[in-house]
């Protein structure tokens, strides 16, 4: 059996960002999407923070400066959704 291997690193052609969640279309055609959940800095920013986005490099993740918050394709295709750090009371316990 042969089995086609695509050594070409998914990358971003645009990105959009919904109420509920992030919507990428790659180079390769095809177009993913997240829960915006999965990122608990994006669900709790606003709707023009949500916005203010830019593409890293040449489509491997897609940064938000305002809230720091970065997430990458791989990520996105492999299911890693982001944590929240732990509290201040949380880390005491």
């Amino acid at each position: 059996m042969n089995t086609a291997v695509n050594a070409i690193e998914p990358r971003l052609l645009n990105v959009q960002v919904t109420e509920d969640e992030i919507v990428a279309r790659l180079v390769d055609g095809r177009t993913i999407s997240v829960p915006l959940a999965w990122s608990w800095r994006l669900s709790e920013a606003s709707e023009e923070q949500r916005r203010n986005f830019e593409i890293l490099g040449d489509g491997q993740g897609i940064h938000w400066p305002e809230l720091d918050e970065d997430i990458s394709v791989e990520g996105m295709l492999h299911g890693s959704p982001g944590r929240r750090p732990p509290s201040a009371t949380e880390q005491a316990a």
